[in-house]
């Protein structure tokens, strides 16, 4: 069995704004590690698992040659554009197309898929990647679609919820690595509803990676979504042949294809309409982070709750976010008495706003394109 993994590194990032811009999205940005970028961390922490020759990203075609520069970890041809942006339905197919046509002897069940994230913070790499091998496993014996359930440490209304049937609760044994059938997923709930799921304990963050066959996500997006999965036929013929070769952009002729596909991700496409859904229900430390106040899962805050990232002047200060990523002996940044403030310092921008509100930052960006263009996002 050829195991892969396939990184979708696309996203913008617009919460991070003012670090986070057009050109250096999250995913490359040094949010948890002082010199490791978040895509930097993602490869590193399963190629121990497979080798990087076997690890695929795909991207934007703006971020593929920043990409391919600074990942020197990966073959510069493993790292893929997309032609369009149709969410994560689309760009699964066109890696799967590219696998498929990177092992051209091998036959689409003798290839298994771990589809990981380029932006989380995951803290015990050595849980994830036992957790990462037993879900590939479950996968490559049984066919089914695979997901990891995150054990959930809050009543979170940020992400969705995996659940598993009533009668299996008592069997669940978190980081047991057993793959268990999925009762159903649910939509970002309300806090009083997040309350009950984590009462309940069957339900499960689902953290938005999968594991499969390659034949098992072609057959199921040519079952459950064939605007998308029949494509799949379409795209390897553009990509014959051309699977090895350093060539900027995407490849020819996927733009024409890509145009007619809907935009769709593969949660609503796939994962809620499939049978033969299981879960390995984990708890190896993790977080989407997903915007500023995420900072404060990921550092240890100083004795008044305060992340001081960059080494600024914080006086009578407590519970804030401060991150200055110009350095202290380019730009000092002080504050005096303030509470519960995300401060963060760039070059060219400040952000200042109450950590309840960090979910408006993409406001900003949104107002900044409207007055100034492209020049500050």
């Amino acid at each position: 069995m050829q195991r892969t993994v396939l990184i979708m590194a696309g996203g913008s990032g617009e919460r991070f704004w003012p670090l986070s811009r057009r050109t250096k999205p999250k995913q490359l940005l040094k949010l948890v590690s002082p010199d490791k970028t978040m895509l930097d961390e993602a490869i590193e922490r399963v190629a121990p698992l497979i080798a990087p020759e076997h690890i695929f990203i795909i991207t934007s075609e703006a971020l593929q040659p920043i990409m391919r520069e600074n990942l020197s970890l990966l073959p510069p041809e493993n790292i893929i554009a997309e032609p369009l942006k149709r969410n994560t339905a689309p760009c699964i197919a066109l890696g799967a197309a590219y696998i498929a046509e990177r092992y051209p002897d091998l036959k689409p069940h003798e290839i298994s898929i771990a589809v990981l994230t380029a932006d989380h913070f995951i803290e015990n790499t050595e849980i994830f990647r036992a957790s990462v091998d037993a879900a590939l496993t479950h996968a490559e014996k049984t066919g089914d679609i695979v997901t990891f359930g995150v054990q959930p440490s809050r009543p979170a209304t940020g992400y969705g919820y995996i659940e598993i049937a009533a009668a299996l609760k008592s069997s669940v044994s978190v980081n047991s690595l057993e793959a268990l059938p999925v009762e159903s997923f649910h939509e970002k709930p309300s806090v009083e509803t997040a309350q009950e799921f984590l009462r309940q304990g069957r339900f499960f963050w689902n953290s938005g990676m999968f594991f499969w066959r390659l034949d098992t996500i072609i057959g199921g997006l040519e079952r459950h979504l064939p605007d998308v999965g029949l494509k799949i036929k379409d795209l390897r013929s553009a990509l014959r042949a051309k699977t090895r070769e350093v060539s900027i952009g995407a490849p020819q002729g996927t733009n024409a294809i890509f145009k007619v596909m809907p935009d769709i991700s593969i949660d609503y496409g796939l994962m809620e309409r499939a049978h033969h859904v299981a879960v390995v229900c984990v708890d190896f430390g993790w977080d989407d982070v997903g915007s500023w106040d995420a900072l404060e899962r990921v550092h240890e805050p100083d004795e008044a709750g305060n992340i001081n990232v960059g080494g600024s002047l914080l006086l009578d200060s407590k519970n804030c976010i401060v991150m200055n990523s110009v350095g202290d002996d380019v730009l000092s940044v002080a504050a005096i008495g303030i509470e519960n403030l995300v401060i963060v310092a760039t070059k060219d921008g400040i952000l200042v706003c109450p950590k309840d509100r960090v979910q408006d930052v993409r406001k900003v960006v949104t107002a900044l394109r409207e007055q100034s263009g492209e020049k500050f996002v």
